[in-house]
């Protein structure tokens, strides 16, 4: 008796320590790359007239900096993972990454939003934005620019003018009083991802895209004072669609 009361003990502490194993977590990390037409542009390609767009213009890039939001990865059986709630990416500061060490291994689907919904493109709410200026004036509904893309381009008149392709959600101002608006944020999904131990996922943005497709974009008549423009927003909801796409993925 005494001994099968001892084997039971032993068999009963063994159940109480042991634990289902733990699994397995991926680190992934996420950075953005940025081309025109499979060339790649790094800030250093900055403040010199060396890009031809699809209308024919020459231009330069002195700023480029916009808002990813909800970046996330969907598994198969539809579980969520957010990478981030929102990031500002800017060009003239090097590579941005994004990080997790928290993501099952297995396949996924990888999306995020360029810029904020309108749930979450609430007027003063993110201090770091903030700070950075990247705030949609007030008369305009407020909320924060999904882009700043300002640079040069050479003109019909061939001298070179300044340009700000500036996205944010679109406002009707017919009425001041009773301001109309349009989310211009958009999904963007990047398709199926596979994370093991490690991965590192890159997100290209072909900068040539914001004026070629599927509205060729002509600077010589939309060039600045874009913010107010509701018309010239939603061209470049349209265009925005095609400029992300995914790069390569490492272990």
């Amino acid at each position: 008796m005494k001994v099968v009361l001892f084997l039971l003990t032993g068999l009963l502490t063994l159940s109480s320590c042991s634990s289902p194993e733990k699994e397995a977590r991926a680190t992934v990390a996420i950075r953005f790359s940025h081309n025109w037409e499979n060339t790649p542009v790094t800030s250093t390609d900055f403040n010199t007239v060396k890009f031809t767009n699809e209308n024919g213009e020459m231009l330069s890039i002195e700023r480029l900096r916009y808002i990813v939001s909800n970046v996330i990865l969907t598994s198969a059986s539809n579980e969520v993972y957010e990478l981030s709630s929102y990031q500002l990416v800017n060009l003239g500061e090097g590579q941005v990454t994004i990080e997790s060490n928290e993501i099952p291994a297995g396949d996924y689907k990888l999306s995020f939003v360029f810029g904020f919904t309108d749930n979450d493109n609430t007027d003063g709410s993110y201090l770091d934005l903030n700070t950075v200026s990247f705030n949609v004036p007030r008369m305009l509904g407020g909320g924060y620019h999904f882009m700043q893309f300002d640079g040069k381009y050479v003109g019909q008149n061939l001298a070179p003018a300044g340009f700000n392709y500036h996205v944010t959600r679109a406002v009707n101002r017919e009425d001041p009083n009773n301001l109309v608006f349009q989310d211009t944020s958009f999904k963007v999904d990047l398709g199926v991802v596979t994370i093991a131990t490690t991965a590192e996922i890159e997100i290209k943005m072909n900068i040539a895209e914001w004026f070629k497709n599927p509205n060729t974009w002509d600077l010589n008549t939309l060039n600045t004072v874009l913010m107010p423009n509701f018309d010239a927003q939603i061209l470049m909801h349209q265009n925005g669609k095609s400029v992300f796409s995914l790069g390569e993925v490492n272990e």
